[in-house]
């Protein structure tokens, strides 16, 4: 059924994702974020005066991605001032919270335009370095462990074994350099320009899937956390930067400027789970938001699953029964990496073309969270 209150998505962009120590480490990342909303706002013609708040979703918030990022980025971007800006920290599933955030208002007639966002420099600024000592009351009342570990404890509750998590991976990095020659992300993709001191450079691609991997070359990395575990650095996601930026509207605010929606949000979800076997919680995030959509795993045309390690989206697939030939069909972040805020972003831009790609109907996407949430969203392309 079509509302004027149905939470439209007009358009998703995203830079290319750097490796570790690669091309975007040069780049400052408010300055990414800005590139991506004035990407966006070129490419669909909005005037950016209609963007009522762009919210941005960053996981480190120090540093270069401190002082509320998501106004920062606005102001570097150009856009009027009275476009305003936040920024949102639900860790891995910062920018899809923040989709979420957009389709929630605009539903409830609290708002009728605002940019979707996200962005993370893992190379500028580490992972962790905005943290500091757990509290006693806390490491007293729950078994907080780093995301390995439970990646651990995933695959031995599933029985998941290393050769499947090395299969699933050396796959994943098969699926992105097919999706790379097919030109599947040249349209999601928007160029960023690296500083390179005399000269100045377009990043263009992703440089993250490794052409050189192989069964082998993965099957004798040793595992990261536990000497006999199953979990490295060939079946986890890379660290890597990278910034996305999704527009969404109120279907009638669609219609007034003349816009054409590609999809539109049906459901969205989250749970909780326990903090030490925290990355399962995809499971009932996924089982959620297909019974708020009225929906079932079947109905579904196309899955991306956030690939923080290899065992957690086995193990979804193994409760849900799903359909690997619809899962992650580009690969994942095992081979696009994940820049985490903006991971979100990331899926659904690479969500809608390949709905488009294939003519299917429903997109989900979902994502585990740390210290036990996780995140789902269930789009529809617009015919």
């Amino acid at each position: 059924m079509i509302s004027e209150r149905d939470a439209v998505i007009i358009d998703a962009v995203r830079t290319p994702i750097g490796r570790k120590g690669g091309t975007l480490s040069k780049n400052r990342p408010d300055e990414m974020a800005a590139h991506v909303l004035g990407r966006l706002a070129e490419r669909t013609r909005i005037d950016p005066i209609e963007v009522e708040d762009i919210k941005m979703g960053c996981v480190t918030q120090i540093g270069e991605q401190g002082m509320n990022i998501g106004r920062i980025a606005g102001l570097i971007a150009g856009f009027p001032v009275e476009v305003c800006g936040s920024s949102t920290n639900r860790m891995c599933g910062s920018s899809l919270d923040t989709l979420a955030q957009s389709a929630h208002a605009i539903m409830a007639e609290m708002s009728d335009c605002s940019i979707a966002a996200g962005v993370e420099s893992m190379n500028r600024v580490p992972m962790g370095s905005d943290g500091g000592d757990f509290s006693n009351r806390l490491m007293n009342q729950h078994t907080i462990i780093p995301q390995g570990f439970s990646a651990e404890l995933i695959a031995q509750r599933w029985g998941i074994s290393r050769e499947e998590m090395d299969q699933f991976s050396y796959a994943s990095h098969q699926k992105a350099l097919h999706a790379i020659k097919a030109g599947r992300f040249e349209h999601e993709i928007v160029p960023i320009e690296i500083p390179d001191d005399s000269l100045e450079k377009w990043f263009e691609a992703d440089e993250t899937p490794r052409a050189n991997t192989s069964i082998e070359r993965l099957a004798d990395l040793k595992p990261s956390f536990l000497p006999d575990g199953h979990v490295t650095a060939g079946n986890s996601s890379q660290i890597s930067d990278g910034a996305a930026a999704v527009l969404l509207t109120s279907r009638k605010k669609a219609m007034e400027l003349g816009l054409r929606p590609r999809a539109k949000v049906i459901a969205t979800a989250l749970a909780g789970v326990d903090p030490e076997i925290m990355l399962s919680g995809i499971i009932p995030a996924t089982r959620k938001v297909l019974q708020k959509a009225g929906l079932r795993m079947e109905d579904i045309d196309l899955f991306e699953v956030n690939e923080a390690f290899a065992s957690v989206v086995l193990a979804w697939s193994k409760e849900l029964d799903a359909d690997m030939n619809k899962v992650n069909p580009n690969g994942g972040a095992i081979a696009l990496g994940h820049p985490l805020g903006a991971s979100g972003a990331r899926i659904v831009a690479t969500m809608l073309p390949e709905l488009e790609r294939i003519n299917g109907r429903y997109g989900l996407a979902t994502m585990c969270i740390g210290f036990g949430q996780a995140i789902a969203v269930i789009i529809e392309r617009e015919a």
